[in-house]
């Protein structure tokens, strides 16, 4: 009996569905409201002197390169798979959220290394003006960052750029606290030290971000799947006497895929047991996209006698 191959994939499902065209509108809108504020808030910190708000423009420049990789990936991940690529793009919202990942822990030590060098000065600072700039600015930030959320579940490189302008958000909240001590306790240290506590959030972001991208890259068992549970699932299929090579990876979060060895019991078929084992596997894991391999069960020791004898 030779060995079979079965390819168990669910008509509903592909290697994960291509960014939507909601995702796209979502990141361009983003974009914009980011892009747009920055300006203001980079004139506004450099007038007031407040490091906090150059901080956070630059941190919303920073976004902004962020939020423009993460349309051009969007755009990228929807293209079809070709010869070259038989899987297609999705991996490149990986790549992108990696990317992005970097440029939060650029950002991050940045705005904590000039933080801690002001901490030694007592720096002149506006309050009244970083106080409004900050206040608008965390509306834009809000409204952002809500539009992101709606479809960060969707996305990994979603995901990223929402990590960006939640940055931005408790930039925006550290700047405005900041602010209000300077305004009623005369207390500019506040400012350095609002800067210090964003950057230290942004890095913890950032490692978060580096930590799900790199699992994925690594061909890591996607996240909330229990490998164990699956071979149980596979070892308890009718017509399967023993299992090796079990594999789950995924390109993208939330698409797993699986490729499986499986020994047969005497007398069983390979293509019905593989189609049986992938559709167990979809329904107990939600894994739509199985390959499976059948293979052979060992001959009996009398046949492997009569075989040598010839």
């Amino acid at each position: 009996m030779g060995h079979h191959h079965h390819h168990h994939h669910d008509p509903k499902h592909d290697h994960g569905l291509p960014p939507s065209a909601s995702s796209r509108r979502v990141l361009a809108i983003a974009l914009g409201l980011t892009a747009s504020f920055m300006g203001v808030e980079l004139a506004v910190g450099l007038w007031s002197g407040s490091l906090a708000l150059v901080a956070d423009a630059g941190h919303m420049l920073n976004d902004s390169a962020a939020l423009g990789l993460s349309l051009f990936v969007a755009f990228v991940a929807q293209r079809p798979r070709t010869r070259a690529h038989t899987y297609g793009f999705r991996r490149a919202e990986v790549m992108g959220a990696l990317v992005n990942a970097f440029m939060l822990v650029g950002a991050g030590a940045l705005v904590l290394w000039e933080a801690f060098q002001r901490l030694s000065e007592r720096p002149e600072i506006e309050g009244g003006g970083m106080l409004a700039a900050a206040g608008l600015g965390l509306m834009v930030n809000l409204i952002v960052a809500w539009l992101l959320a709606r479809q960060a579940k969707e996305s990994l490189n979603v995901r990223a750029a929402l990590l960006h302008v939640l940055g931005d958000v408790l930039g925006s909240v550290a700047a405005i606290v900041a602010g209000l001590f300077v305004l009623l306790f005369d207390w500019t240290l506040a400012d350095p030290i609002a800067s210090a506590v964003i950057a230290i959030l942004i890095l913890v972001g950032a490692y978060r971000l580096l930590r799900d991208t790199s699992h994925v890259l690594m061909e890591g068992a996607p996240q909330g799947l229990d490998v164990a549970e699956v071979e149980q699932t596979i070892r308890e299929t009718v017509g399967v006497d023993d299992m090796h090579d079990l594999h789950i990876w995924s390109l993208v979060p939330g698409t797993p895929l699986l490729s499986v060895h499986v020994v047969l019991t005497h007398g069983a078929h390979g293509t019905d047991v593989a189609r049986l084992v992938g559709e167990r596997v979809s329904e107990a894991h939600g894994i739509a996209h199985c390959t499976v391999q059948p293979e052979a069960p060992p001959a009996p020791l009398v046949e492997l006698r009569v075989a040598r004898d010839r």
